[in-house]
């Protein structure tokens, strides 16, 4: 099993996956540029980040532990806050897909529609766990409906490409916007929110991936 955490930026970082001994680590709205190499890394963890020189408050980063085998995918564009590692399975046991998404409030559809295309070659082949932030706070995911353009065709999104969103609480003064997906069922279980890291006004949150991963190498 992994235990996974998300969180809303890097603030106190070590401390808190120390106390809570977490394999995986994402972070989103880093802040980050390459001023911040110096003290982005963390003993035990390989550094798996895109940052966004454009823009301000943006960029997304994954830890991992260093003794798991997770080479990273890389799609080739720098257009959408987007990473992900494929984490190696055991023997017979299926390797699982572990991303990391940021979606600005004032994203484009051209560079929604490039998420969803690269998402969709993903969630189509592996086992996946997405953890995001789509800024779309008029998403009801009781009764799967949205008022905006926008966030209809995030949940058309959602609905093509088999995802189940596993997050019920909110996670952003009232909103639901911190975000679980996964593509098969009985992939993930203990599902928390909770908890700010620092002066964030975003909970945490994290899950257990099940499943055996391979380790070194």
């Amino acid at each position: 099993m992994l235990k996974c955490v998300l969180l809303p930026f890097q603030h106190k970082l070590e401390a808190i996956v120390q106390q809570e001994n977490y394999d995986i680590v994402a972070i989103m709205e880093t802040w980050w540029d390459y001023s911040h190499n110096w003290s982005a890394a963390m003993d035990g963890y390989k550094l798996f980040r895109r940052d966004r020189q454009r823009r301000k408050n943006t960029g997304v980063t994954l830890y991992v532990r260093e003794c798991f085998n997770c080479p990273e995918f890389d799609d080739g564009n720098d257009s959408v806050e987007y990473l992900c590692v494929r984490v190696r399975g055991k023997a017979n046991k299926a390797d699982i897909v572990v991303g990391v998404y940021y979606r600005p409030p004032n994203q484009d559809e051209e560079a929604d529609e490039i998420f969803y295309k690269h998402l969709g070659e993903v969630s189509g082949l592996l086992a996946l766990v997405l953890v995001a932030d789509f800024n779309f706070p008029d998403v009801c995911w009781k009764y799967n409906r949205a008022d905006r353009k926008q966030s209809r065709r995030f949940l058309e999104c959602v609905e093509d490409n088999f995802l189940t969103q596993l997050v019920s609480e909110p996670t952003m003064e009232g909103a639901l916007l911190d975000l679980f997906f996964v593509n098969r069922e009985g992939l993930v279980s203990d599902v928390m929110v909770g908890g700010h890291p620092g002066h964030s006004d975003h909970e945490m949150t994290a899950l257990l991936i099940l499943g055996e991963v391979r380790r070194g190498g």
